[in-house]
């Protein structure tokens, strides 16, 4: 079942809100715990005035969940965000309040902005982005009132085709407020579009009273005082009519449904709107709202007591024509009180929605996307879960300090920072960091120094290494934080910002060693592409495996890739696929695949491997279908194994950098116990992702992810 569904329109007064009402009281027929999620919602966070739709939704159907954990940020927050640079953090924390709220519930129905802030193509792209990051299948609401069916189509079809290049799945577009003689042409020319296929289309003709305020809606925006008939403001109003000329002209502009706005000393015209209101022959009118901050005099209010019949009756302080321009820009809600509107709107849904049809295409759609955004925050979630002891050696270095303050405010993982005790604290006070919570060793003057070189002296005197030599060496921040690993007062190391790759795997070789029955080290780099991550090994560590190498580092790839949450589905690469090919290097890459099924027998009986294929016949269903048509790898790879380190070094960085893909690692593999390596040039995200994927490989480590 799918877990949530976006909701999105085309332009402002869509009648979005109409569409999630009605797929609201579709879903809580199917699913038992069904959340409302708003990523962002209009207003400042100072106000107190809350967003209309979460309380629709929210009061409508009992949904019993607080107020804040339904949206995520208002416009002013995330436009603030924005303007300084900072969207991903915006899409990061919209991330995590759908996370929050999706522990809750069932299903999560989400709505997209009301485009009332920037321009219409800036909000239908943050609409997608987050869509997207949410991994959330999309419904799109059009918008056909006073438009051809020609610009209708266009409309919709230029909104489809964004969204799917920005790699969201479009399972249902509704075209609302159509003209109904327009509504099956629109259906078809829709099903025969590129980006109309595949999708359930629906339209849903313009109901004019849904459109129209009630006298409460317009009192409460207009700022009105109500003097007479607050039990009445649900009326609905159809216009309004400025009454600042003579009665007998006046009159003969009163229609049904009319707002009367005048002057309130307007005696004449408040006694006429009392005669049309107990008159049979005149259309009756939906309220009175009196300008320039005036009221009836005492013997027109006691002439408004004796009428049985009544109105509202309203006044504000504006004049007549600035209050009159107002109340003809509102737009009409659905009001949570308004019981008459919620009816209706809930019956012109049902009328003209399939709703069968379209509760099967909602439930059962799912979205494999999967952002680099939505990959870290379950990375940090996964880390939080069962909290580790990571040990970082380069604790003197800013980029180290800065990223264990993110670690440590979010309570991914406990920290040992290792180096010269003044230097780190005084560059954390320079910093005005809050590192109050990490443990701060000083190796040479550790009281774990003798026990650490003792330990280390027994691993490696039978390589010439004395006692003296052991204490040198376990002095060396590195090498402290492994020894660290080994004794297990910690459970993994992260470092590298400053050291080389050799500095920092030499030592694990050393002490940690090899997992049983593995006999190299190696590497993968989780590759993070804009709809999934791939698993991409060896391009760190190996310059030339040998077969029964090859097969190794496949067995291991596969391993990791199943712990960080992606189902392994190994491509043994090479410049040939299948039989195709011969020569050294393609027998190596067959060799290879053999062995690897062989021990996968064993250990991994349901891993499905591939080889010798070609990288486009592993990643591109259309190549594999000419390729090797028959193959269950073929088209769906996600763990990728190269053939030496050459290839697999420049090909992660060719779709690093052409490809905008987001690389994590080298993630190491095959030692006892997590060390990874960062790169010289890693950033503060860089170090924050490492040592989550240290704390994984940890909890793998003790069976706890």
């Amino acid at each position: 079942m799918s877990g949530s569904l976006f909701i999105t329109a085309t332009e402002a007064r869509s009648g979005k809100s109409l569409i999630s009402l009605g797929v609201m009281e579709m879903l809580h027929r199917k699913i038992d715990r069904v959340g409302f999620f708003r990523p962002l919602i209009n207003g400042d966070p100072e106000t107190k005035e809350r967003d209309n739709d979460i309380e629709l939704i929210s009061t409508r159907f009992n949904l019993g969940i607080p107020y804040e954990k339904m949206y995520a940020y208002t416009t002013s927050e995330a436009n603030r965000l924005i303007s300084i640079g900072r969207e991903a953090d915006l899409i990061g924390g919209v991330i995590k309040k759908y996370n929050e709220l999706r522990k809750d519930c069932d299903f999560i129905l989400c709505e997209g902005t009301d485009f009332a802030g920037s321009t219409a193509a800036f909000e239908f792209d943050i609409n997608a982005e987050i869509s997207k990051n949410l991994a959330c299948p999309v419904l799109l609401v059009a918008n056909a009132h006073r438009k051809s069916k020609e610009d209708t189509l266009k409309f919709i079809e230029l909104a489809l085709e964004s969204l799917h290049d920005k790699g969201c799945r479009t399972i249902a577009t509704i075209v609302n407020r159509i003209n109904p003689d327009d509504g099956k042409a629109i259906v078809d020319l829709l099903d025969k579009s590129a980006f109309g296929k595949g999708q359930v289309v629906f339209t849903i003709p313009d109901e004019v009273t849904l459109g129209k305020p009630t006298v409460g809606e317009i009192a409460r925006i207009v700022g009105a005082e109500v003097i007479y008939g607050e039990e009445q403001l649900d009326r609905h109003v159809h216009g309004f009519t400025v009454a600042a000329m003579q009665l007998r002209n006046f009159l003969e502009r009163i229609e049904r449904g009319s707002l009367i706005i005048t002057p309130g000393d307007r005696a004449d015209v408040i006694v006429a709107c009392l005669a049309v209101v107990s008159s049979t022959s005149m259309e009756n009118i939906s309220g009175i709202l009196l300008t320039g901050g005036l009221k009836p005099e005492e013997p027109v209010r006691n002439l408004i007591k004796g009428f049985a019949r009544m109105v509202p009756i309203l006044s504000v302080r504006e004049n007549t024509f600035p209050t009159a321009t107002i109340v003809d820009k509102i737009h009409a809600t659905i009001s949570p009180h308004d019981h008459r509107k919620i009816i209706e709107a809930l019956a012109v849904f049902e009328k003209n929605v399939n709703v069968e049809m379209l509760a099967e295409k909602i439930i059962t759609a799912r979205t494999a996307v999967v952002t680099p955004k939505m990959f870290e925050y379950e990375l940090l979630q996964k880390a939080r879960k069962h909290k580790q002891h990571i040990v970082l050696p380069e604790g003197e270095e800013e980029r180290i300090l800065r990223a264990s303050e993110v670690l440590l405010q979010r309570d991914v993982v406990d920290i040992t920072l290792l180096g010269n005790a003044q230097t780190i604290r005084e560059k954390i006070s320079q910093m005005s960091l809050k590192l109050e919570k990490a443990n701060i060793v000083e190796p040479p003057s550790s009281d774990m120094l003798q026990e650490y070189a003792e330990t280390y002296y027994g691993l490696r005197k039978h390589k010439g290494i004395t006692r003296e030599n052991a204490r040198d060496v376990m002095s060396d921040a590195t090498y402290f934080g492994t020894m660290m690993i080994h004794k297990g007062h910690a459970d993994g190391m992260v470092s590298g910002s400053v050291h080389s790759t050799a500095a920092t795997v030499r030592p694990a070789f050393e002490i940690i060693k090899t997992k049983q029955g593995f006999s190299i080290v190696s590497s993968v780099f989780l590759m993070c592409l804009a709809d999934r991550v791939l698993v991409y090994g060896d391009c760190a560590v190996n310059p030339n495996p040998d077969a029964r190498q090859l097969a190794e580092i496949a067995l291991s790839s596969a391993q990791t890739a199943q712990t960080f949450g992606i189902h392994p589905i190994v491509a043994m690469l090479s410049y040939s696929t299948g039989e195709s090919g011969k020569g050294e290097d393609v027998e190596r890459v067959r060799e290879a695949t053999k062995i690897a099924k062989e021990k996968a027998e064993e250990s991994f009986p349901d891993l499905k491997i591939e080889g010798p294929i070609q990288y486009d016949a592993a990643v591109d269903p259309g190549v594999a279908r000419t390729k090797m048509p028959d193959s269950e790898v073929a088209g769906k790879a996600t763990v990728f194994i190269f053939p030496d380190l050459n290839t697999g070094n420049n090909t992660y960085k060719a779709v690093q950098r052409s490809a905008g893909a987001v690389a994590i690692g080298p993630v190491l593999q095959g030692l006892k116990h997590p060390v990874n390596d960062l790169s010289r040039g890693c950033t503060i995200p860089d170090i924050v992702n490492t040592v989550a994927i240290t704390a994984v490989q940890a909890q793998s480590e003790k069976g706890l992810s």
